[in-house]
C-alpha cells in the first residue's frame, strides 16, 4: 500500500475514534455512555418478601423471586441477607385487577383480558437510612386470552405481569437520570 493510502487509512481511523468518543459520555445522565446505569458504589442488596394485601395467595413470593432473578440478571449487585446488605428493597402488593381488553363483536364474550398487579416499594440505604427510590401505585399488566379456542389460563397473565413488574422495579433502581 502506498504511503498516501496508509496516511489516509490512519486519518480515517483517527476520525472514527474521535467521533465515537464525542458521542459517548462518562456519566449515563449526560447522554449515551458505556458506564453502568446502576450505582457502582452499591455492591449488595437485600430483597424482603413483599407483603400482600390482596386475595391472590402466593403472588408476593413469585414477585420477590422474579425481582431477585432480575437483579442477578441485569445489575452488578449481589443479593445477600439483610444483615450483610448495604441496601434493602421492601414493598407490598396492594391490588390485583382483571381488565377486559377486547370483546367479540358477535357474542359479546370477552376475548382478551389483562392481569394487572399494583405495588408500593421503598429502596433504602441501610448505612444512612436514606430512601434511594420509592414508588406508590407502581403497576404492570400482561394480557391473556381466555376465549374459546385458545383457553389460556389466568396464570399466563399473572406470570407475565409479575415478570414485567420485576423488570420495571429493577430498572427503576438505576442511577437517577
Amino acid at each position: 500500500m502506498p504511503a498516501t493510502g496508509v496516511r489516509w487509512a490512519s486519518a480515517l481511523f483517527a476520525a472514527a475514534v474521535a467521533w465515537a468518543l464525542i458521542g459517548c459520555a462518562s456519566d449515563p445522565r449526560a447522554g449515551y455512555s458505556t458506564a453502568s446505569a446502576y450505582d457502582e458504589e452499591i455492591r449488595s442488596i437485600s430483597v424482603r418478601v413483599f407483603e400482600n394485601s390482596t386475595y391472590e395467595h402466593g403472588l408476593e413470593v413469585y414477585l420477590t423471586d422474579a425481582i431477585v432473578k432480575e437483579i442477578h440478571r441485569t445489575t452488578p449487585w449481589r443479593v445477600v441477607s439483610e444483615e450483610l446488605a448495604e441496601t434493602v428493597l421492601s414493598g407490598a402488593v396492594t391490588d390485583v385487577r382483571l381488565r377486559r381488553v377486547s370483546r367479540d363483536r358477535r357474542s359479546g364474550l370477552v376475548q382478551e383480558m389483562a392481569y394487572e398487579v399494583v405495588t408500593d416499594y421503598d429502596w433504602r440505604d441501610r448505612r444512612t437510612g436514606r430512601v434511594l427510590a420509592a414508588r406508590r401505585n407502581f403497576r404492570a399488566a400482561d394480557a391473556f386470552v381466555p376465549a374459546l379456542g385458545v383457553n389460556e389460563r389466568i396464570d399466563i397473565g399473572a406470570q407475565g405481569a409479575v415478570e414485567a413488574l420485576a423488570r420495571d422495579i429493577v430498572a427503576s433502581l438505576r442511577t437517577q437520570w
